[in-house]
Formats: structure tokens, C-alpha cells, sequence
């Protein structure tokens, strides 16, 4: 068996495990070291550090403070990585904590970070949906039941100092421009809920001041939420300090393209188990600026799909030129109107899209005004038939019997 060079226990704070942090600087010293060619398992704790229970209400949801987000395991240095090379992370297996078989999903309050269809779903809301083996299935939104693409929604290297100057500028620059906003344009360092690894005294209070928040993607990796980054697929990432520095987390037993509902996908505690090599030089000889990887080869195999469009004209009518966000928030609302006439709530719907493995595209973006987004459903994860027929929908759904709702306090 592989070591565990980075294990969690779920009944500790993620702040008192010192192989754990939760923002991004080159200064945060390696927990472990490795050689190329080496794998090993890293347990991870789910991106909240265990804020969000197994119950039925969304208080947790609402009332969790999102700048102590994500958790991550790391950072693991690999001996011989050096500025400019490409370090290569195939993703071996990954699972959920041996007891730990569930996970959650759910919507933030606009007031509390919002999500992709705020508007339209302002509150907080929640699911919790138990895995059995590669399927999932929610008491909270009856009818489905699908396979999962288990993926680390959050992955990459160590910034060095010119890249974090670089981040933290353009993003506290882009929130002077709307300072007000809510939800904001983006999140600025915040040194007092930083949890920054082995660092302490001055040094940790320096790094926690500057560190980057792990919440957006970036050119090293971080927070992209590629449900096709699962078991089987290889990484190649920038490598930008020595030793490259790898951390991941925000583990998804399944998620819909986009996650959409940002309280993510289905969110849980696990185990990855990894491989590593290094390319000399490769970031040079592949022109590569940002990560690049090949796919699973373990998708689910679902193969009918209802697909709903969306252009870029929103909701109140007003035109977007070539809008591909405005395009795919109009199909996944198209999508939701369709679902609640089999009964389910737009909330239970909201959820589906952002749990299951649907698919989105941009489909065009060159038809001045209009682009086109996709949304690919897929009708198998149904318990009943969801495509239209002559005799129109049945409601198979009560839709009364909803999600856990929290309102703001």
C-alpha cells in the first residue's frame, strides 16, 4: 500500500492540522517531500473543514463565514521541481472517508456569497446525498439516482512572489471598481481566519496579511472545478517555486458542468491517491502558461440527453453581446422551468443541474449579438420518463416536500 503522507481527522478543528491550509503563498513551508516516480494517498477534509452537517437544515449553509474556505492538504514538495518545469499528477483513485459515505450540496444567501442564479435563489437552501459505491441519491430531492465523476474540485501549485503581487492586484484593483457589490467582485486577502500551515509568529502574520483567497481559479490551477479531472487523468501544472508545491481538496463525489450552485457540487471529505513526475524545462517547451490535462477514462455512461439553449438575452430582456455566461445561466434556467413540471421545486431542480453530470458547451460565439449555450441533461438519472410526449408532463414530484430552506436573519 501507498503511505498516507497527509491524513485528517474528522473530529479536529482543520485548523489545529498543520498539513492543512487554507490560503495560497510561496512562503507556506512543504509538510512532505517526495521524489519523481513516487505515489501516495492525501486525505482531505471537505472544503469547509466540516462546517456543513449531516442534518436537515440549512442553518450551516447560511451562517457559515466563507472566508476560512477552501481547506487544502499540502503543500507537498517534489524534489528536482524548479521554476519553469511542468509537474505531471495523475490522479490514481480517489474516494470518500471510510465511515464518511455522504456529502452535501447546497445554495449561499446572496448576502453570503450568492452563487451563479442568486437572483433567482437568494436563500439559503441544502441537500445531503448518501453514496452507495459509484451512485448517489438525496432524501432531499426524490426521483434521481446517478453515477458519480469524483473529482478534486480545487488543485494546483504554490504562487511565487511576483505571481501573488500579481493576483492580489488585479483582484483588489477589480473591487475598487464596484466596492459595494453583493455579492462581491471578488475576495481580497484577510489575514485573521488564514490558516497558514507550519508558518508562525511574524512570518505567518506577514504571509496571512498577503495570502491569496483560494476561491477563484487561477494560472496555476486552484479552483477550477473540472468534473472530468477524475480518477485516471493526468495534470500537467506550472511548476513556480522549488519543489512546486502541491495542495488539493474541495473533494465532489459528482458535479454538473459549471457547479453551478456554488455551494458546489455534491461536496465531502476524502482520500486521493497520486503520482508524480516532473518535465524540465516543459512550461518553455509547451508554451503552457496555465495547466492543461486528459480526461478520465471513467465517465458515466449515459447516452440520451435532453439539451436546453440558452442565448445571450437574460431573464428581463435585456440584449448581451456574445455573453456566453448571460447564454448558459438562460439554459439552466430553461432547464429548471422544465423540471418543476414534473413537480419539482425550482430549488430541487437548481440542485440536479448542479449535482448530477450534465454537461454544458458554448455552442457559438460568433452570431452577432446572440451566443449560444448548452445544457446537456441527462433523462437516465431519472426515475421516470422526463422527455415530451403528446400527453405533456405528469407530476411525479411533490414538490412541496422541499430542500431545507434558512432564511436570513
Amino acid at each position: 500500500m501507498p503511505d498516507t503522507l497527509i491524513k485528517i481527522d474528522l473530529n479536529q478543528s482543520a485548523y489545529d492540522n498543520d498539513m492543512v491550509h487554507n490560503r495560497w503563498h510561496p512562503d507556506i513551508p512543504m509538510v512532505a517531500w517526495v521524489k519523481p516516480g513516487d505515489d501516495f494517498i492525501v486525505e482531505t477534509y471537505d472544503w469547509t473543514g466540516g462546517f456543513i452537517k449531516n442534518n436537515d437544515s440549512a442553518d450551516d449553509v447560511r451562517d457559515i463565514d466563507l472566508s476560512i474556505v477552501h481547506f487544502l492538504s499540502g503543500p507537498i514538495g517534489v524534489k528536482g521541481a524548479e521554476p519553469g518545469d511542468l509537474l505531471v499528477v495523475d490522479l490514481l483513485d480517489i474516494g470518500a472517508i471510510p465511515g464518511n459515505e455522504w456529502g452535501f450540496n447546497g445554495f449561499f444567501s446572496k448576502k453570503n456569497g450568492g452563487g451563479f442564479l442568486t437572483d433567482h435563489f437568494p436563500l439559503a437552501q441544502k441537500s445531503i446525498w448518501d453514496f452507495k459505491g459509484m451512485y448517489t441519491s438525496s432524501r432531499h430531492i426524490p426521483g434521481v439516482n446517478f453515477a458519480g465523476l469524483i473529482h478534486p474540485g480545487l488543485i494546483g501549485c504554490l504562487p511565487d512572489p511576483k505571481l501573488l503581487d500579481t493576483w492580489n492586484k488585479r483582484e483588489v484593483d477589480f473591487i475598487a471598481t464596484n466596492p459595494t457589490r453583493v455579492p462581491p467582485l471578488a475576495n481580497p486577502p484577510f489575514a485573521a481566519t488564514a490558516h497558514m500551515g507550519r508558518l508562525s509568529g511574524d512570518a505567518k502574520a506577514k504571509a496571512a496579511a498577503e495570502g491569496a483567497r483560494t476561491v477563484p481559479p487561477r494560472e496555476h490551477g486552484g479552483n477550477c472545478d473540472i468534473k472530468d479531472l477524475s480518477r485516471g487523468s493526468k495534470i500537467y501544472f506550472p511548476v513556480y517555486v522549488d519543489g512546486g508545491g502541491l495542495s488539493m481538496g474541495d473533494l465532489h463525489f459528482s458535479q454538473g458542468d459549471g457547479e453551478i450552485t456554488f455551494c458546489g457540487a455534491i461536496e465531502m471529505a476524502g482520500w486521493v491517491h497520486l503520482k508524480v513526475d516532473v518535465l524540465k524545462g516543459g512550461m518553455a517547451k509547451y508554451g503552457i502558461k496555465t495547466p492543461i490535462f486528459k480526461p478520465s477514462p471513467m465517465t458515466p455512461n449515459y447516452k440520451d440527453y435532453l439539451i436546453f439553449e440558452g442565448i445571450s438575452v437574460d431573464e428581463y430582456g435585456q440584449q448581451h453581446y456574445l455573453d456566453v455566461n448571460v447564454a448558459y445561466r438562460q439554459a439552466c434556467l430553461n432547464a429548471i422551468e422544465y423540471l418543476k413540471k414534473f413537480g419539482y421545486s425550482g430549488a430541487q431542480a437548481y440542485s440536479i443541474l448542479g449535482t448530477a453530470p450534465v454537461q454544458g458547451h458554448i455552442s457559438g460565439v460568433v452570431d452577432i449579438p446572440n451566443a449560444c449555450a448548452t445544457l446537456w441533461l441527462p433523462t437516465e438519472i431519472f426515475d421516470f420518463d422526463i422527455n415530451p410526449t403528446a400527453a405533456g408532463p405528469t407530476k411525479f414530484i411533490d414538490g412541496s416536500v422541499d430542500m431545507p430552506l434558512s432564511p436570513d436573519l
